[in-house]
Parts: C-alpha cells; structure tokens; sequence
C-alpha cells in the first residue's frame, strides 16, 4: 500500500495537469491513462514515480506532434500500422466485455469438484521436527548441530518413546525444533493440498487418525507426524478455488465461441493462391 505521502492529491477530474501543444490532459484523462498500465508500474505512476510516468507522456505527445508536422502520418506504413493498433485495442476492448461478467456454470464446478475430489482433503496434524546441520531454518540458540544420520537417531529414538507411551505433544515442546508448532505441542492446524512441502504431504495421506510415522526426511529435517483427523473440504467451502480454477477456461470459451459467431456472419476472405499450402 502507498503512504499517505505517495497518494495523488484529490484535484477536480476535470482539472487538467498536463498541457503539450493543443492537447490537455484533465486528472480523469491521467488516471485512465495509469489504469492501463501493468499492475506494478500502475502503482509506480499512481505513487512515488508520477512525476516521471507524466514526463513520459508529455515526451509521448511532444514527439507525435513534431511527426505530424512533418507529415509522418501521412505515409502509407503508419496508416497500416495505425489501423491495427486501434483494431488491435478495440479487439482487446471487446474481449474484455465479453469476458466481464462470465460464470463458471455451478454444473461445471461440481463436475471438476467430482473428478477432483483428492486434491480437496485437509488434514489436521502435528508433527515434531529434528533438524539436522545444513537444513532449512535455524537451530535453537546453543543446541548442536546434528549430522543427517544423529538427526535421524534422535528423531527414530523420539518415535519410540512416543510409541511407548511418551506424550507427543510433551515431547514436541522439549524437542522440536519447529518452535512455532513446538509451543503448541507440535499442532500444525488443519492444512491442505499445496500447502507443506511434498514429503510430508504425502507420508501424512497415509496415515490414518492416530497413527505416527516414521522419520520422514524434507528439507527442513526429519518429520515425525501424529494425524489428528482426515476429511474431504466440501464442495461449498472449495467453491471459490474452483471458480479460479475454470474461469479462464470458461473465458476462452465465451471468447471463443463469440469470435466464431462473429466469422460466420462475416467471414474472412483469404486469397486461395496466396495462402496455398499445395505444392506446385
């Protein structure tokens, strides 16, 4: 978000602030201008780089005025190039209005959400967290640094204690070294497909409610993970995931479709002898 100090100042839209020969450019005129730009550089214009975004402008039009005073845009090249430049953004124009109110039909949601019902569990896990030297994150202030194999050690030796009998939730604070999860017993919540790193995502799947794997090694360390609870999100709570998901699939095809209605009722005519891919 921009400061308070990088915010335009509120003028009239009417107002104009940028004047090159006969052309003025009003505040509404400028804006319009900004919110055809990427994102990023929207931003720019809008905030710290506004001045410079005008100058670029001003250069803009000052340089197209000197070209039609020496009549470059008499030349049969610029009246061709300029044709498909405003063909080419009423085109864009036009997609964009076809495209701007367009839904995913709810059939085709619940299809998707059919075929796709695995991508759309969640878990709710713990986990206890032995990282060995070079691993991803830091190491406790003052602890050792594990080489891969002690690592492995502790982590199969936690395992053990646990299987005896040992308060995994207990053990998670006094030896994890995730100390986020760590301070709540090792609870990493409810998560879901894409959301922790492949290894561990998959040897969680596996487990039923209650089971504790074995050390599963990630980047991070060696994982040993208690499954609390397994369950599939359901079609309204995944809903909005889906709508992004086939929405620019939907999109071409509402664009698609309009552009062949568009042909057939005015069809392109391409010169056969031109075009032709016989050979002679």
């Amino acid at each position: 978000m921009l400061s308070p100090a990088a915010q335009p100042p509120q003028v009239p839209p009417d107002r104009v602030i940028v004047t090159v020969g006969d052309v003025k450019i009003t505040a509404a005129d400028f804006d319009r201008l900004t919110e055809s730009l990427q994102p990023q550089a929207r931003a720019a214009a809008r905030g710290p780089q506004r001045k410079q975004f005008a100058d670029w402008v001003a250069q803009v039009l000052t340089l197209s005025q000197e070209a039609h005073r020496r009549k470059l845009d008499e030349s049969a090249d610029f009246k061709l190039r300029a044709m498909f430049q405003d063909a080419t953004l009423l085109a864009n124009a036009l997609a964009a209005q076809l495209i701007k109110d367009v839904q995913v039909p709810e059939a085709d949601e619940r299809q998707y959400y059919e075929s796709h019902k695995s991508e759309f569990w969640q878990v709710h896990a713990r986990h206890i967290l032995i990282r060995f030297q070079g691993a991803g994150g830091a190491a406790k202030p003052g602890q050792k640094e594990l080489t891969d194999a002690e690592a492995l050690a502790k982590a199969q030796d936690l395992r053990q204690k646990i299987q005896g009998g040992a308060d995994f939730a207990e053990l998670a604070k006094a030896e994890s070294d995730d100390t986020g999860s760590g301070a709540n017993g090792g609870d990493l919540g409810q998560f879901h497909h894409g959301q922790m790193v492949a290894p561990f995502e998959e040897a969680a799947l596996k487990l039923k409610p209650g089971e504790i794997s074995e050390p599963v090694k990630s980047q991070f360390g060696y994982h040993i993970i208690r499954v609390e609870s397994h369950d599939t999100r359901s079609f309204e709570e995944v809903r909005p995931e889906l709508e992004a998901r086939l929405k620019p699939q939907q999109n071409q095809k509402v664009y698609t479709q309009a552009i062949d209605d568009l042909q057939k009722a005015n069809p392109p005519v391409f010169d056969p002898e031109y075009f032709s891919l016989d050979k002679k």
